[in-house]
């Protein structure tokens, strides 16, 4: 058999085509080929493969673009180009065109089609091979529930212009569309128009008349005319609203101290009561690093692929709970907040109990073969880590004494079956398997019942995970991801992550992340893509840095000292070193100005002081405070950090001899001490290269990367386009048709008090308050001036803002959120919880989930009442599902 190829692509100098061909049989291993196309006018791309089949096989291709040697861009496959090849037929010409990113792309998503529009699509389907085939292939997601595509045109074959004779296409991949034609009843380039029939229903594509293509064919040859995009008029736009709670905070009666994957069923059973579509929770990776409450962090994963052993839904597993278990659960549960070391050693002695039990029956199931062959690239690898971990006492492994440096051999060697940790390295394999079942059943039941799940990857790893272990140079272990200072804090936030080696990610088309993408797929239908801007550029901390006043946007464009002359400012060395004088140290810590001066300055030159070289870090000055008793370590860390950050320029981490300007500096005591000339050059200076000097840079990074992850799968992407965000970010986000995040309280307006809902995009999220923010009723009262400003101008009212935000003045906000143009309005359970009475806490603080500025906050806050609880309380319940109703989603 040959199959030929025929792309209309427009290329420039140096760039070639290929095919990429999977085949798939029902049995026996996939065969890939990678099929270099030519040209004669670089227009037109062909190529040919030849196979031998005995029986149909399902293909799958898409086409890619390489630069020389190197890949450029691959077309959109997010609805892959599928192919039924029969034995019968000798060829199969394949007339294409370049898939870019469809219009209304988020309409192809799993959010849409398995959720919202309730598609199924058809499990088996053959194509029938006449004497001589003409196949016509369509991409559509606009057919609802109960609704086909079908064609309708000249001639009685194509039913001759009557719907009511038109001929259906079967959806055999999500939103791809196949009808198979006999060449032999057409009439040669009959004209035809595509529809969508059903529910009682006609809906015309709008557009001229299609006409069938020249088939010209042979015996037993096949035409297969793909890229159908028919348009059709939508007037409805897809809105839905949505809770928003990490699992941990679920409580429930049979509960084990914190939320679990069981949970996630009684939780879809009340978002679908209550008419929500959407149920948003945190990243649920295992963060298992010292067994202690500090391994609370859900952002700081020890593996992207394993699921958190806390989250086991361990009334699941084989029966054998002792009466001290029992005992240990019930005063868990009744907790108020979470015991997170308490609760993860028993939930793993609950696992353990249940390996021992049925572990070994598990394992031996085609159910968990299967499972390990497809997560084989990270689960032994993952085990392996486990049991040296809990071994050694540590996840940093550059402490181990053994396995320090990873290598594929030792983990085959330590995982073999006769090896003597394999006992523990099944256990793992047991708990992720485990995991994986539950949250699979969970994902599967919330699809059932119309809701889509929504998971979240964060933007960074532990530097002491299994991904840093495994694969080193795709990461720089030697500086630490944050945020620049921002709303959420006023020193920036460093988050202790390494910052990514793109250019080595790059090398194989981002493969690591794609892999991560497509994991998250087998559970979600949508995504938040944590903090975007990391896509852009990332906020790179040096290692002797506690706090992100000193760091810079990576990749960026430095200035050497000519360029920062070329602005009016004559560079010097001192620039780089922190300004103290007597007036700053006074400032940052007076009446513990003599005492810092003893401890950790000297003096300097004209009347300033100098950092002792065993204190010129924050890194060495936490280091010296942390093991003393001073009592007023605290204040003295603070100041001592402000001095250490008092710089005007920072020297690149990359490039010797080239400096970026210090965040914030012109708030602080360096840039104040300069003279008024040169107060004007840097402001101007700092000005370009914050706002102006990176825009176009940023964005092509970002389109470098984004597009292999956002179209490797069908989830819907949302983006966290949060903090100091560059005016390149907007746009892109519109390209790649990915949700940005909007809330009220963080206009991306400059000079704004608030931003105004009502003007909100469509492909965006509308939310009161995230994890990282106090909930609504708290940020009430933090500032009476901003909330009498908003009183008066978002809520229209007049008099004196009241000092408690009461239920009807939350409902009010809610209801802005509500009726915004969002796709999705997405509330957190606190702030729905503010609308009534009996349920709202007594202290909105206690609700609050996590505080940025601290990088030690305990993530422990849980739901006051049972989901069985608030599942009866129909009046709350009814009236969530009322204001639904009422805004239209």
């Amino acid at each position: 058999m040959e199959i030929s190829f025929r792309i209309h692509y427009k290329t420039a100098w140096g760039e070639n085509l290929h095919v990429v061909l999977s085949l798939l049989p029902k049995e026996g291993n996939k065969q890939i080929f990678n099929i270099p196309l030519s040209t004669k006018d670089g227009l037109f791309w062909e190529g040919k493969l030849s196979v031998s089949l005995t029986h149909t096989v399902k293909a799958v291709y898409h086409y890619l673009v390489y630069r020389q040697t190197e890949l450029f861009r691959q077309e959109w496959h997010a609805v892959p180009r599928t192919l039924l090849l029969n034995p019968t037929a000798h060829t199969y010409f394949m007339h294409d065109t370049w898939r870019d990113l469809p219009d209304q792309s988020f309409l192809y998503s799993s959010a849409v089609t398995n959720v919202f529009r309730n598609r199924s699509v058809q499990g088996t389907y053959t194509w029938p091979i006449f004497k001589s085939t003409l196949v016509l292939r369509a991409q559509t997601p606009r057919p609802h529930c109960g609704q086909v595509l079908y064609l309708c045109g000249e001639g009685s074959a194509l039913g001759n212009w009557n719907p009511q004779k038109a001929l259906a296409f079967t959806e055999t991949a999500p939103n791809e569309w196949t009808l198979v034609l006999n060449t032999a009843l057409l009439l040669p380039q009959a004209s035809y128009k595509l529809l969508i029939k059903g529910k009682g229903e006609i809906n015309w594509e709008e557009g001229k008349n299609r006409t069938l293509p020249d088939f010209s064919l042979q015996s037993n040859q096949v035409l297969v005319q793909s890229d159908l995009r028919p348009k059709f008029v939508e007037n409805n736009p897809l809105k839905a609203a949505g809770v928003v709670i990490p699992v941990f905070s679920l409580r429930s009666e049979k509960g084990w101290g914190i939320g679990d994957f069981g949970d996630l069923f009684r939780l879809t059973q009340w978002a679908k009561q209550t008419g929500q579509k959407v149920i948003q929770i945190l990243p649920i990776n295992d963060t298992t690093i010292t067994h202690s409450w500090q391994d609370s962090y859900p952002y700081n994963a020890v593996s992207v692929y394993a699921l958190h052993p806390i989250y086991a839904d361990v009334n699941a597993l084989p029966r054998k709970v002792t009466l001290k278990q029992k005992w240990k659960r019930r005063s868990l549960n009744a907790a108020e907040k979470i015991d997170y070391e308490k609760v993860l050693a028993l939930k793993l002695e609950r696992l353990r109990a249940a390996f021992e039990q049925e572990g070994k029956d598990c394992l031996q199931s085609a159910q968990f073969r299967s499972f390990f062959i497809e997560q084989l690239h990270w689960l032994p690898p993952y085990a392996m880590f486990c049991v040296l971990r809990d071994r050694y006492q540590t996840s940093d492994f550059q402490k181990w004494p053994k396995y320090k440096k990873f290598s594929y051999r030792e983990v085959v060697n330590f995982c073999r079956e006769t090896a003597p940790d394999y006992k523990e390295v099944s256990f793992w394999y047991y708990v992720q398997f485990t995991l994986h079942r539950q949250l699979l059943e969970a994902a599967k039941n919330a699809r059932q019942e119309g809701i889509i799940l929504k998971g979240d990857i964060p933007i960074g790893i532990s530097p002491t995970s299994v991904e840093a272990w495994m694969d080193p140079r795709l990461f720089n272990l030697n500086a630490q991801a944050g945020a620049p200072p921002d709303d959420f804090s006023a020193t920036g936030q460093n988050w202790g992550f390494p910052t990514y080696n793109w250019d080595a990610m790059a090398q194989d088309g981002y493969r690591w992340w794609v892999r991560r993408f497509t994991h998250m797929s087998h559970y979600f239908d949508a995504y938040r893509i944590d903090h975007v801007l990391g896509f852009f550029r990332i906020w790179e901390i040096p290692l002797h840095s506690i706090q992100g006043l000193l760091g810079q946007f990576s990749p960026a464009l430095p200035m050497d000292a000519k360029e920062i002359n070329r602005f009016g400012l004559q560079f010097k060395p001192e620039f780089l070193t922190p300004y103290i004088s007597e007036k700053y140290l006074q400032e940052k810590l007076g009446p513990l100005a003599e005492k810092a001066k003893k401890l950790f300055l000297q003096p300097g030159e004209n009347g300033y002081y100098r950092l002792k070289k065993e204190y010129n870090t924050q890194r060495k000055i936490e280091s010296f405070l942390s093991s003393s008793n001073d009592k007023d370590a605290a204040q003295l860390r603070e100041g001592m950090f402000a001095l250490v950050s008092n710089v005007l320029f920072v020297e690149d981490h990359h490039r010797k001899n080239f400096y970026h300007p210090r965040i914030s500096a012109l708030t602080d005591g360096y840039y104040k001490s300069l003279k008024p000339a040169d107060q004007k050059a840097f402001k101007r200076l700092y000005n370009d290269y914050f706002y102006r000097r990176h825009n176009a840079f940023w964005e092509e990074q970002a389109l470098r990367k984004l597009p292999a992850l956002t179209q490797a799968t069908r989830l819907l992407a949302c983006a966290e386009d949060l903090g100091m965000v560059p005016s390149c970010v907007p746009p892109v986000l519109q390209k790649l048709q990915m949700l940005s995040l909007e809330i009220e309280r963080m206009p991306k307006t400059l000079g704004k008090d608030f931003a105004d809902t009502h003007t909100y995009p469509y492909l965006s999220v509308a939310t009161p308050s995230t994890h990282d923010m106090s909930v609504l009723r708290a940020w009430w009262k933090e500032n009476p001036e901003i909330t009498q400003k908003f009183w008066e101008n978002v809520l229209q009212k007049q008099g004196k803002a009241p000092t408690e935000a009461d239920c009807k003045t939350c409902e009010e906000i809610l209801r802005l959120h509500l009726t915004s143009p969002s796709m999705l309005a997405l509330i957190s359970y606190q702030d729905w919880t503010s609308i009534d009475e009996t349920l709202r806490a007594k202290n909105p603080e206690e609700e609050r989930i996590n505080i940025p500025a601290n990088p030690h906050h305990y993530w422990h806050y849980r739901m006051p009442l049972t989901i069985e609880d608030l599942l009866q309380k129909e009046t709350f319940n009814q009236k969530i599902k009322q204001m639904i109703q009422d805004s239209g989603r």
